[in-house]
């Protein structure tokens, strides 16, 4: 039997899914499989363990706020991994996120480098490879090529993981690349759930490991077409329907250019909705907008997506959007900004990965003249 440990920050959300549902497959297979995690709920089963405390976690922040170092403190917390990884032995350790204040990777590593199991190691972003950021799409960055803040300074210092030292960048893009590179690599295997971040890996310090593309996939038993009278409850009636799904919303995601297509839409035929806001910005929301924040109920929202006409998905940066894919699988097509993975998501004829907000706004117009 292969014994299995799985580490992720938390044990829900996108990469949290995916952890557990990996997780549970493996048991339900007869394998022996377990799961670690730093924040988020309690353990809940025998082979499930929280291991950093909520105030090692706050504690994390703090020091990462100050030094900038992210990934190179909680080492206490990590010290409790570590000496259940010890008592498991597995012979598969597959590794999801590494940043959110949780880990010691520098311990974690050393660990991984003296033992003698394989390794599998899923990027969900590029911080693995960066001196700091986990995405540079935005800013249009490529010093992670090279060497992180040595031509010139991090622009993006005050976005997550947050950060006050101005000196920490270079340090951090070297000591990244000194420590993940300790595992041999016939027995570490990068995992990227899209061409696009695979091939990013390849311009980076850890081109030397092998990398397999694995799509993210979604449970086609809950996101499927779902009767729901959403249009009846928020007043959306025959108008043409445009959703948006998020959680955060941020610039990134586009929620400066919904508002911007409110503004130049006739809100008499088009009706455009926004799940996951804040309750801060549902309040800000312009006339034109239905305004949700998030809801924990898959159902709810699969009945949310089948009722759309179309999912917009301007996306600035993005490794491989599952949004698009749950839109998709409800029977919507999708309208999505042509950036990262995003192209790689859709499977419909009528789905579209257009340059930006005009050729969005354009496919739109025409979409909602054809309804």
């Amino acid at each position: 039997m292969t014994v299995y440990a799985h580490i992720n920050t938390v044990p829900n959300g996108s990469t949290g899914g995916i952890m557990m549902k990996e997780h549970r497959e493996l048991l339900a297979a007869g394998e022996e499989s377990y799961v670690f995690w730093g924040r988020g709920r309690e353990a809940e089963k025998p082979n499930e363990m929280k291991f950093a405390s909520d105030a090692e976690v706050k504690l994390d922040v703090l020091q990462t706020r100050i030094d900038g170092r992210a990934g190179f403190h909680s080492k206490n917390a990590t010290k409790r991994l570590l000496a259940r990884l010890d008592e498991i032995k597995p012979d598969i350790v597959h590794l999801h996120n590494l940043h959110g204040y949780y880990v010691n990777v520098e311990m974690l590593f050393e660990w991984l480098s003296k033992h003698d199991c394989r390794v599998e190691w899923t990027l969900h972003d590029c911080w693995a490879f960066t001196g700091h950021c986990a995405h540079f799409t935005y800013v249009k960055c490529a010093q992670w090529k090279d060497r992180c803040a040595y031509s010139k300074p991090c622009s993006q210092l005050y976005t997550y993981p947050k950060t006050y030292s101005k000196l920490s960048c270079s340090w951090n893009f070297e000591q990244k690349k000194r420590v993940f590179n300790q595992v041999p690599a016939e027995r570490m295997k990068l995992i990227t759930p899209s061409q696009w971040l695979a091939n990013l890996v390849g311009e980076s310090f850890l081109k030397g490991y092998p990398v397999e593309v694995r799509h993210n996939t979604i449970d086609i038993d809950v996101f499927k077409p779902t009767p729901s009278n959403f249009r009846e409850r928020y007043n959306i009636g025959n108008r043409f329907m445009i959703l948006g799904v998020a959680s955060p919303w941020t610039e990134r995601k586009g929620l400066a250019d919904f508002v911007r297509l409110a503004g130049e839409l006739d809100s008499g035929k088009f009706a455009i909705v926004l799940v996951g806001l804040s309750e801060k910005q549902i309040k800000e929301m312009p006339e034109g907008i239905v305004g949700l924040t998030r809801t924990d109920s898959r159902e709810e929202l699969a009945g949310i997506y089948s009722t759309a006409d179309v999912f917009f998905n301007p996306t600035t940066e993005d490794n491989f959007p599952t949004v698009n894919l749950e839109a998709e699988a409800c029977g919507t097509c999708v309208v999505t900004y042509d950036t990262g993975g995003c192209r790689e998501t859709l499977r419909r004829t009528d789905s579209h990965a257009v340059k930006g907000y005009e050729q969005g706004l354009a496919l739109i117009n025409r979409l909602g003249a054809k309804a």
